[in-house]
């Protein structure tokens, strides 16, 4: 019995490299398939080759919707705390309201003081700047 436990020793591993050897050559297709495939998020291959950007008049509608959505959302929660509910428009317009970097709106007054002086070397009336800047932070934002 003794004599018989090398040979089996020896024959088992034998077999096991054997089908290691094979599993591994036979496998390697299956590895280069890992993360891809039907429930893979990352592979790419189900988004389309340009998402369309969200933009215009509808864009801003439905932001704004999904935006008072959450802050309803928010009052609920506030309500269910004992917490007075918040003003949902108030809050909506100051959420949307255009941030704009003081930067900028110092390069805008720049502007519109450069045109001001233009326009007077032409003999044509300054315009308000202030209104004017406004104006110009309105168009940037996407208002007419």
């Amino acid at each position: 019995m003794q004599s018989a436990f090398g040979i089996v020793l020896f024959v088992v591993v034998l077999l096991g490299a054997i089908a290691a050897t094979v599993a591994f050559f036979g496998a390697g297709n299956v590895y280069r398939q890992i993360g891809r495939g039907g429930l893979s998020l990352r592979d790419g291959s189900d988004r389309p080759a340009a998402e369309p950007v969200a933009s215009g008049a509808g864009a801003a509608v439905e932001r704004e919707a999904e935006i008072r959505q959450m802050l309803q959302a928010r009052n609920e929660h506030r309500a269910r705390r004992g917490q007075a509910p918040l003003d949902v428009e108030a809050e909506l317009a100051q959420l949307t309201r255009p941030q704009i970097d003081p930067a900028l709106l110092a390069e805008i007054r720049a502007l519109v003081q450069a045109r001001n002086e233009r326009r007077e070397r032409q003999g044509k009336p300054p315009l308000d700047v202030d209104a004017e800047v406004q104006r110009q932070v309105r168009e940037l934002s996407g208002g007419a």
